[in-house]
């Protein structure tokens, strides 16, 4: 019997595509490299707050990592930074990139559930959005975590609004990213991804929006606006 899965065949075929041109800044991964700043901005925060010792100490485990953007900016806080993703070419595209950054990074083609380490931080970052069963993916996150771990995500939030900006804008009218890169029904509501990691024994802790400014042309984080992109941090049982 093959075994389940919460990887989406389609979602991989559909980006493997572009996996050559992860590190194109205009390219199809724009919008990544124009929030990758302020998402590890706060993902360094809620790494701080959580644990008190240096970031050098800390194994990290960034899934769906594609051709390693995020991978790269943990490994340059000095943190063990493994990355894992389905698409064979992104996973080529990282430990490229890494080599030539001179960044020691353990990236893995495959599947998070087929892990057996355990590691004191996981991210999974606008991943949630293109897998097949949402609670199930929590789970493999949260069986990856030490009992003290941390999660961190970010994914976008299922709302009218986020239908206008996050599909119409950023699909059609603006081009940000290629038409069907998003389904607007597979968007998680904070809430769902709270109360499925609940289940689980872990603790919602944090939840702040990602805000684009049209003026400065960049993303900033928001206490209260969570309407189209946001950031979730869960804690393990201390």
């Amino acid at each position: 019997m093959e075994k389940a899965t919460t990887i989406d065949p389609e979602e991989i075929i559909h980006f493997a595509k572009d996996s050559k041109k992860w590190w194109d800044e205009d390219g199809p991964f724009k919008p990544l490299h124009r929030l990758n700043p302020v998402r590890m901005e706060y993902i360094e925060q809620q790494i701080a707050d959580h644990y008190d010792v240096g970031f050098d100490k800390l194994n990290i485990l960034d899934i769906g990592c594609g051709g390693g953007l995020v991978s790269e900016s943990l490994a340059q806080m000095d943190m063990q930074v493994t990355g894992i993703d389905a698409d064979a070419n992104a996973i080529d595209v990282a430990r490229n990139h890494a080599k030539a950054s001179e960044l020691d990074i353990a990236y893995i083609c495959g599947d998070a559930q087929d892990l057996d380490e355990q590691y004191d931080v996981v991210v999974a970052l606008e991943v949630i959005e293109h897998v097949r069963d949402i609670e199930k993916f929590i789970e493999v996150c949260i069986n990856r975590l030490k009992p003290n771990g941390l999660l961190i995500m970010s994914t976008l939030n299922r709302t009218p609004k986020s239908f206008a900006l996050g599909i119409v804008a950023a699909e059609h009218i603006l081009r940000w990213v290629p038409r069907g890169t998003h389904t607007w029904s597979k968007f998680v509501k904070p809430s769902e991804i709270a109360g499925h990691a609940r289940k689980h024994n872990l603790t919602p802790y944090d939840v702040t929006g990602l805000i684009f400014n049209p003026l400065k042309n960049a993303f900033h984080l928001s206490e209260t606006d969570l309407d189209v992109n946001y950031l979730i941090s869960l804690r393990g049982a201390r």
